[in-house]
């Protein structure tokens, strides 16, 4: 099970912190993402982070904004925002996949998500 929370109202130019916890023994050998979706939008890959937090990858429009990282030993994934968009608005979800990714369709576990807002 996933819980994601730190979502919130926010000033563009400014942080927010996402967190996801995850309940169970095997949280260490999954593949973590998180994924975005705006009102009326597709559900979009925003970064993943391996098992071990070795290898990251970001989508073009949060890299050098956006940071993830995880902590094995408290089952949690993070998504540090900064410099945050209007565009940036949108439900965040944390997954969890068995390979590195950034399709949607890979991912295995959801979180039931947490909204971000930012206004301009």
């Amino acid at each position: 099970q996933l819980q994601a929370s730190g979502g919130g109202l926010v000033q563009a130019g400014g942080s927010l912190r996402l967190s996801c916890a995850a309940s169970g023994r095997t949280f260490s050998s999954y593949v973590m993402g998180w994924f975005r979706q705006a009102p009326g939008k597709e559900r979009e890959f925003v970064a993943v982070i391996s098992s071990s937090g070795s290898t990251k990858y970001y989508a073009d429009s949060v890299k050098g904004r956006f940071t993830i990282s995880r902590d094995n030993a408290k089952n949690t994934v993070y998504l540090q925002m900064n410099s945050l968009k209007p565009e940036d608005t949108a439900v965040y979800y944390c997954a969890a996949s068995g390979v590195v990714g950034s399709s949607p369709t890979s991912y295995k576990y959801w979180g039931q998500g947490t909204e971000v807002t930012v206004s301009s």
